[in-house]
């Protein structure tokens, strides 16, 4: 007599019950997206929704919205399409602004029978999880207030995420910063190295769970890249930073707070950015 089975393991239950509902709610939604993006992890999503319109595809986007079009092949967001459309592989557009037959209808319009992310996240937010965690941390940006939107940083129409602009992408990281901040990104005579690569050395661009939306909230922020290790002959525990011990320094608070290197940015006047 064969024995029965035993329980399946908890990820094995889940993975089942998630199947057996996207299977349950596949006819009701009419339609699915198919991801290819390596960003995130689900492949399967529920287009935006705009009630009584149908999918017609890219090419009839291109009459009033031809330079974005053009370039938009070259997007990750390209990847999105609509496994059930009409017109296969050609409704990256409608993947993230709905489907488009009543908004060429009365003519177009901002707005007008279209989801617009770049009034209302909750488009982009349905496919990155993560940022959508990130900003509901303590400190944020104001997305969810409604103060700022995806699309004043990332530009989802062109090839780059990033705003295209000159010079190198980290560079184009800082002048995306830069449009808002920008009393922490002048030039400086003598400027922090951490620039060169990027705010997001120290930052995390959507949230964080410290002040200022730092990666870190004590000097393990800076000791990451100063740090040195003591020489056979320092007692233990000493900490030296260039030729100075730090050992006594670092314990009187983090090394911006401590009225040491309080031009954390870059300054004008001090290399080592005291004042």
């Amino acid at each position: 007599m064969t024995p029965h089975p035993g329980p399946l393991p908890r990820a094995e239950r889940e993975k089942t019950r998630r199947l057996l509902l996207l299977l349950l709610l596949w006819p009701a939604a009419g339609a699915a997206l198919l991801i290819s993006c390596s960003s995130i992890e689900r492949t399967v999503i529920v287009p935006p929704n705009v009630e009584g319109a149908t999918f017609v595809g890219n090419k009839a986007c291109y009459e009033c919205h031809a330079n974005i079009t053009r370039v938009f092949p070259a997007s990750p967001h390209a990847r999105m399409h609509f496994e059930r459309a009409k017109m296969s592989g050609q409704t990256g557009c409608e993947a993230c602004h709905g489907p488009g037959s009543r908004h060429i209808a009365v003519g177009g319009g901002r707005g007008r029978f279209i989801v617009n992310p770049g009034r209302d996240p909750a488009a982009c937010l349905q496919c990155h999880l993560e940022t959508h965690a990130e900003i509901n941390l303590p400190q944020h940006h104001p997305i969810r207030e409604g103060k700022m939107n995806c699309v004043q940083c990332h530009d989802p129409h062109g090839m780059d995420i990033h705003k295209s602009a000159g010079g190198l992408m980290m560079a184009r990281l800082n002048e995306t910063c830069a449009q808002c901040h920008r009393e922490q990104t002048r030039p400086f005579v003598f400027e922090h190295e951490a620039l060169r690569e990027g705010c997001t050395v120290c930052h995390q661009p959507h949230g964080s769970i410290n002040a200022k939306m730092l990666v870190q909230r004590d000097n393990n922020l800076c000791l990451k890249c100063h740090a040195q290790v003591a020489g056979m002959n320092s007692p233990r525990g000493t900490l030296y930073i260039g030729k100075v011990e730090h050992t006594d320094f670092v314990r009187l608070g983090s090394c911006w707070t401590s009225g040491c290197h309080i031009s954390v940015h870059g300054s004008n006047f001090d290399p080592r950015m005291r004042f």
